[in-house]
């Protein structure tokens, strides 16, 4: 993984209901998986910004469930939950999400994930049950954040010949 894709995430907004969010890293689909489904790899990047990962589980299976929860600087507890409808390694995950802040902020994401080349491009699709719950989510710039975290975790999961270590 040499090329630093840092604030490349396109977010788009396809409708009024729907957030779309696209990335590419320089990884295998597999690793990319992992580093989106395993609470090991997941509480090293998931949290923004200088927040700090509390809760991480992870039952990834139909009709598991899943619970992360960050810590901001100021104190504020921010907690999201959900299970997961389908899951299809390397390449799909739908589950239910839910930012406990707002309830209203629930909606249904998909992650789909396609390697060429040994690119991996990750879409993820939030779709809002209603208008104020996707308007919550386009008032933070997390994403973009949380995004550059995982690129650096996956980069510090290859070595030089972009073979996995550890």
């Amino acid at each position: 993984m040499t090329l630093n894709r840092h604030g490349s995430t396109v977010i788009e907004f396809p409708n009024e209901l729907e957030i779309l969010l696209t990335r590419d890293y320089e990884a295998p689909i597999e690793l990319v998986f992992d580093v989106l489904t395993k609470p090991e790899h997941v509480r090293n990047w998931f949290a923004p910004f200088e927040d700090k990962m509390t809760v991480c589980s992870i039952d990834l299976r139909v009709g598991g469930n899943y619970h992360m929860v960050f810590v901001t600087q100021d104190g504020t507890e921010c907690s999201f939950r959900g299970t997961y409808l389908e899951v299809e390694p390397p390449t799909r995950t739908v589950e239910t999400w839910l930012f406990e802040g707002w309830p209203d902020a629930e909606a249904v994401e998909t992650v789909d994930l396609h390697e060429t080349d040994g690119v991996t491009t990750m879409t993820l699709r939030l779709a809002f049950r209603d208008k104020a719950g996707r308007d919550h989510m386009t008032r933070t710039d997390g994403f973009e954040d949380t995004s550059d975290k995982m690129e650096d975790y996956l980069r510090s999961l290859l070595d030089p010949n972009g073979t996995v270590s550890g």
